[in-house]
């Protein structure tokens, strides 16, 4: 059944045309809401990427991902520096907070303090670690140019990661589709792990 899918799908150039422009706007959009698995996306177009003729797919995909995921981190930045400033907050604001939990933003505060805008780099690298330190940054009154300079690393790092995880479920198996499965499979667990381990350690510490 997948096979025959695989088969029907349209030729190479018209993938590309659809690919990479859809590849952008879901990223940009999962920077934003916490509804697209951006990280699988990513995987998922590695993998595609990886079975194509083109020689610069690969790059293309990293290069499509990246900027998305910039520009959706300095989007959000940007909205909620707007619920700072604001006396009454802003629903952006409200939205960064309830998705940081207390102690990942505590240690976020610390790391922050520590080394600075770099640890912008792993917060993107880390599972669930973004939100926290780009509320810590925000609570801090980093200014936007400071926040991008370390976003830019932080976003071509995550690219790079992500890709990787498709190229490697890419190269273990013949068809295109099964190394899509197995990039997902492997993002999801990736992602899901430190939310598991967190309950774990709650249910247990009680």
């Amino acid at each position: 059944m997948i096979q025959e899918v695989v088969r029907q799908l349209p030729p190479e150039s018209t993938q590309q045309a659809v690919g990479y422009p859809s590849l952008f706007l879901l990223v940009t959009l999962g920077a934003l809401v916490p509804v697209v698995p951006t990280g699988a996306l990513v995987s998922s177009a590695g993998v595609v990427a990886l079975h194509q003729s083109s020689p610069f797919s690969l790059l293309i995909v990293f290069a499509v991902a990246s900027a998305a995921a910039f520009l959706g981190d300095i989007c959000l930045y940007w909205l909620g520096q707007r619920g700072v400033r604001s006396k009454n907050g802003s629903k952006w604001l409200r939205t960064i907070r309830d998705r940081a939990a207390p102690d990942r933003l505590a240690q976020a505060q610390r790391k922050l303090d520590e080394h600075g805008a770099m640890v912008l780099v792993l917060s993107r690298l880390v599972p669930a670690g973004r939100i926290p330190v780009m509320l810590a940054c925000l609570l801090s009154r980093m200014p936007l140019r400071q926040f991008a300079r370390g976003d830019v690393p932080a976003c071509l790092a995550w690219a790079a990661t992500y890709q990787v995880i498709g190229i490697l479920g890419g190269s273990l198996f013949p068809e295109p589709w099964q190394g899509v499965v197995a990039a997902v499979g492997l993002t999801l667990l990736i992602s899901g792990a430190p939310a598991v381990l967190r309950r774990l350690r709650t249910r247990f510490s009680h």
